[in-house]
């Protein structure tokens, strides 16, 4: 029987560490590959991860253990959430700035110039500061609010393709912003110059900092028209100058780089920054569960508890099925982990009482879905759950195949799986598999056990693939296969209700 009392703080530490905050002391960042040290050099890079993977934690920890010499400034892209361009850029700018100015004694020294240069730029960037521009914000309300309201029943692949790219009027919208950035920007421009004059001054008269990070998280947050202009104006100010940009977001819920009638915008992957990936996925089950593992030994570790003790907490292929509910993301496994003891009453957790709270697991996601993605995406995004639901219980599997030229040459599908992906709603479980039936080569998704989670005994009536067994990359190659023409047509038969019968409770099956 495990100590009640270790147990207890076990609760309280991962319950604190469930959210990431600056400063606390909650768990140090499991660095399994090389994210630790190629975060800590002085080179550009961007940190891709699903939601709860890690990338704060990291950001954190590694800022920690930076030489002295080389200083980390953190800024959250929440804070910015509803902010229009270009005060999102200011006010970023500002920021940043005033971190700067708050630490100047503590690792700049008591210098008279380095606080009278801060003082300039901040006060430069205060006069920049505009209003929102809020004809422009009432046209894009309006844009996003009539794409919203078009969700009736049944999709066409073109409206699916419009909805998840832009509908034109969107496109149409969207042009009218970028001309608007580039005459709003013209400011901050002309001044960029200067600035950085003064950026470089204020580092040969730094008695101590010679290198800053700039740490931008979660920059999803920020308009997707917005964002390649904030990373443009931020990879243009880190040039030739001791600033490095450390971004972290959702790989597809980004758009770092645009291309403008000809005049690229932003900063480009592998030439203007590295890629960083954290993410955990069952294309490795093992590898993901390893993780996890160590992550809840490092719990266990500060609540003094042994390796014994943790593996009593579970049973069977309990810790396993945990990971698969949680789709491999930490957070969630851990968040799942809290709800299952709480519901066991201090009995070890086993694949039952983790199928129990699956469904509500799913039903948040889709409230994350909600929150994160535009408004003219969701009713495709919404349809998108429920076509891929209604199929796996079709064909009775959790499993399905994707050809890899679908995803080559229809854009509309890709970055369908793509977002869905990102919001755990389906699991990257392979790619490159080849089928036993049928020719070409495939990609494998898992959907969320949540969707099937009323299925209670599967014998003869669904077919689970479970991705932590060694024979489970065999058994995917018998999946099926679903293609352009299958999705075409259950998009026609998603119903204007699809969201609330996804969330509807389920009378559970025997």
């Amino acid at each position: 029987m495990v100590d009640q009392k270790k147990l207890a703080r076990l609760r309280q530490l991962i319950t604190e560490g469930l959210r990431v905050q600056l400063g606390n002391d909650a768990i140090t960042y499991i660095n399994v590959g090389h994210a630790m040290e190629d975060v800590s050099a002085r080179q550009n890079h961007t940190i891709f991860a699903r939601r709860g993977c890690g990338k704060t934690l990291l950001l954190h920890d590694s800022a920690k253990a930076l030489p002295s010499e080389i200083r980390a400034i953190y800024l959250n892209c929440e804070d910015f959430k509803q902010h229009t361009f270009p005060n999102v850029l200011i006010e970023i700018l500002s920021s940043l700035f005033g971190e700067i100015d708050s630490r100047l004694s503590g690792w700049f020294g008591r210098k008279a110039r380095t606080k009278e240069i801060v003082k300039g730029i901040r006060a430069r960037l205060q006069s920049m500061h505009r209003s929102p521009d809020s004809q422009e914000e009432t046209v894009q309300h309006t844009t996003a609010s009539e794409l919203g309201a078009s969700g009736e029943a049944g999709f066409s692949a073109e409206e699916i393709k419009l909805s998840i790219s832009g509908s034109k009027k969107t496109k149409n919208e969207t042009q009218r912003s970028f001309q608007t950035h580039r005459q709003k920007l013209q400011e901050l421009d002309l001044w960029l110059p200067e600035l950085k004059k003064s950026l470089r001054e204020f580092f040969a008269v730094s008695a101590n900092v010679k290198c800053i990070f700039l740490q931008i998280d979660d920059l999803y947050h920020l308009k997707r028209t917005d964002q390649a202009f904030v990373v443009d104006y931020i990879h243009r100010l880190c040039k030739d100058v001791p600033l490095f940009f450390k971004i972290a977001t959702m790989r597809h819920a980004s758009t770092l780089f645009a291309d403008r009638d000809g005049q690229p915008i932003g900063a480009q992957e592998r030439h203007d920054y590295q890629p960083i990936n954290i993410d955990y996925t069952f294309s490795d089950f093992a590898r993901t569960e390893s993780q996890n593992w160590q992550i809840l030994m490092e719990y266990g570790r500060r609540a003094s508890m042994n390796k014994q003790e943790l593996e009593a907490l579970f049973k069977g292929e309990g810790f396993a099925r945990l990971v698969m509910a949680g789709g491999g993301v930490p957070r969630d496994v851990l968040s799942l982990f809290l709800e299952s003891m709480s519901q066991s009453e201090g009995e070890a957790v086993g694949k039952d009482e983790v199928r129990v709270l699956s469904r509500s697991n799913l039903e948040r996601r889709i409230e994350e879905l909600k929150q994160d993605s535009q408004i003219d995406e969701q009713n495709v995004l919404i349809a998108g759950i429920y076509v891929l639901r209604e199929f796996c219980l079709a064909k009775k599997t959790n499993v399905f195949l994707v050809p890899e030229q679908l995803l080559q040459q229809e854009e509309q599908w890709k970055t369908l799986f793509s977002r869905l992906v990102d919001y755990r709603i389906i699991h990257q479980a392979g790619s490159a598999l080849t089928h036993k039936s049928q020719p070409g080569n495939y990609q494998a998704f898992a959907i969320d056990i949540g969707c099937y989670a009323h299925l209670r005994k599967m014998e003869g009536r669904f077919n689970e693939i479970d991705v932590s067994t060694a024979s489970a990359k065999d058994q995917m190659r018998s999946a099926p296969v679903l293609n352009s023409a299958d999705l075409k047509a259950l998009f026609k038969t998603v119903p204007a209700d699809a969201e609330a019968i996804l969330k509807a409770p389920v009378m559970e099956e025997a």
